[in-house]
Formats: C-alpha cells, sequence, structure tokens
C-alpha cells in the first residue's frame, strides 16, 4: 500500500477533511501503516509531503485541499465534480451551472463591520445575548485558524421561568441554558463554499447550535443546492443579514440543536481566549443571579443606529 491508497482509505470511510496527522493516526488505528511499501523513520512528515505534492502539482490527484492551518484533505467525487463529504457532492470552484451573481452594497465593510448587525438580529430573533471573540486575544501558541466562533452566544430562560424554577434546574445540572456559535463572512458563494462551511464545522463544534453567517448570499441555483445539503447534513444553520433593511434579515436554514456541549473543546477555548473565558464567566454569573446584565455583552443596537453604521 502506498502512502495516498491509505490516506484515500482513510479518508472515504472518515467522510470529512483530515488533516495529515489525523490521517496518520486514523491509519495507525485501523492497521493500515504496517501495509505501507515504506521503512522510513518520520512515516507521518512523508504521509503529508506525498499529500501537499500531490494538490499541488498532480491535475489528477484525487485529493482536494481545505483550509490552511491546518491544512485538510479530502478526496474528489468519482465523477470529477467535485469534493464528497459525508456522501454529500461539493461542485469545484469556479463551475456554477448559471451565472453566480451577489449583489453588492454601495459601501465596503469588513467582516467585524457585521458585528452589530449579528449581534441585533440574534437578540431579537432567537433571543440570544453575543459576545464577540477576539482573535487576536488568543494564546500563539495553540492558535488555530478553525478554532474560534466570531462571535458566541447564550439563550437564558431567565425572564421567561420562574426564579424558584431557575433555582431548582441550576440545582439537578438542566438550565435549559443554550450556546450559540456564529462565523461571520461578508459574502457566501460557491468558489468559497467548502472552505467557509468546514471552518464553521470545525469552530462550532462544542456549541448547542452554530450558524453561518453572511450579508451577501449568492442566488445561484447550484450554490444554494449545495447549502442546503451541507446544512441539512452537518447541522450547521445559515443567516442572511440585510444591512440596509434589518428586519428582512433571515434564517434561511435552521440549526439543528444538539443536546450536549463539547466540554473539552470549551476547555481548550476558554485556555485560549480571553473573550471566550470572559464569556463563559458571565454565564455563569448572571444564571446564579437569575438576572441577565446586558452591559456585559456586546451593545444590541437599534434599526437607526445601524443606519447610521451604513451612513459611514
Amino acid at each position: 500500500m502506498t502512502f495516498k491508497e491509505l490516506a484515500e482509505e482513510v479518508l472515504r470511510h472518515a467522510n470529512r477533511p483530515l488533516s495529515s496527522k489525523e490521517i496518520w493516526s486514523l491509519a495507525v488505528k485501523q492497521g493500515l501503516n504496517v501495509k505501507l511499501k515504506s521503512s522510513g523513520k518520520t512515516p507521518e512528515a512523508t504521509l503529508g509531503a506525498r499529500l501537499y505534492v500531490s494538490v499541488n502539482k498532480d491535475p489528477e490527484s484525487n485529493f482536494i485541499a481545505v483550509g490552511k492551518r491546518p491544512k485538510r484533505f479530502a478526496l474528489k467525487n468519482e465523477s470529477s465534480n467535485g469534493a464528497r463529504i459525508n456522501g454529500i457532492a461539493i461542485p469545484k470552484e469556479g463551475s456554477p451551472k448559471g451565472s453566480e451573481t451577489v449583489k453588492q452594497s454601495s459601501k465596503s465593510f469588513l467582516e467585524k463591520d457585521l458585528h452589530p448587525f449579528l449581534a441585533h438580529f440574534a437578540y431579537h430573533h432567537l433571543n440570544c445575548h453575543c459576545k464577540t471573540i477576539n482573535h487576536s486575544k488568543s494564546d500563539k501558541k495553540s492558535y488555530g485558524e478553525w478554532v474560534h466562533p466570531d462571535l458566541v452566544g447564550c439563550v437564558y430562560p431567565i425572564g421567561k421561568w420562574d426564579n424558584e424554577l431557575l433555582n431548582l434546574s441550576s440545582a439537578v445540572g438542566n438550565t435549559s441554558v443554550k450556546f450559540i456559535s456564529f462565523e461571520l463572512k461578508k459574502e457566501l458563494k460557491l468558489s468559497t463554499l467548502r472552505e467557509n462551511f468546514f471552518q464553521t464545522v470545525s469552530n462550532s463544534s462544542w456549541a448547542n447550535e452554530s450558524y453561518l453567517v453572511a450579508a451577501k448570499v449568492s442566488k445561484n441555483e447550484d450554490f444554494i443546492n449545495e447549502l442546503a445539503r451541507l446544512s441539512s447534513s452537518f447541522g450547521v444553520g445559515v443567516i442572511e443579514l440585510n444591512l440596509e433593511k434589518p428586519k428582512a434579515s433571515q434564517i434561511k436554514f435552521p440549526a439543528i440543536h444538539k443536546g450536549n456541549l463539547d466540554w473539552l473543546t470549551m476547555n481548550k477555548l476558554v485556555s485560549m481566549n480571553s473573550d471566550f473565558s470572559n464569556f463563559v464567566k458571565r454565564v455563569r454569573i448572571d444564571l446564579n443571579s437569575n438576572e441577565i446584565i446586558k452591559e456585559r455583552y456586546d451593545k444590541v443596537l437599534d434599526e437607526r443606529q445601524l443606519a447610521k453604521l451604513l451612513d459611514g
């Protein structure tokens, strides 16, 4: 068995993008490493090198690369129409059936400019209090491109439940708190769908619900079909923000709720990033006091204030 054959075997069963380190780890668990026709002392490094060369130098490669840090690999569709993840065909970049058009705003903006619009939507439509996560505050030694969400939020039962019931639920460890993770992009389109979507999958695994959010969403038929299938398969919701008419913002695809939180990943984020750590502390304090201190979260602007942001 060659290194590329080993990688193909692992990826075919994994049904998700994996780094070369993850591929090698699974190969060892599956006993595929003993089948390798190699006696090198650093097989894991050799595997990574073979995959990089295959993706970058071989036009007939069976692999595609997703992301950067770490770079992950997936298998192309057998029909060469794109990658196949969890049985879902993801088209190649630049190969839509029709023209891919995205309505452009007259004002240029950065992803960080979208945070107030998302905080407004999350509060009014999801009853969610949001907190921006500044990636620059993270421990650089353990930093990863696909680790941090852009915003995190919490939906509290406070204000809906009687205080006695809240105290009882806390005592038995069932507060009905919901954590939501948000990944923000300026636009969603076919050429960057794979990277945007799997970045969201990667950095939101800890939460009860996750959303991929953008102000511009392609209307291309192929794109919408693939986005719908990916959303259904991975449970990631999609929100389209309307910057000029915030009330017209909408959930295009709802997120699938997960009952359990990934505490190990949350612990990693807490140790890496002070914003996330402060968010977790804030949630605990508000739950203990049965009172939400809104000033400790991202400020929720009204539509008039949001309009001023557009005017510059």
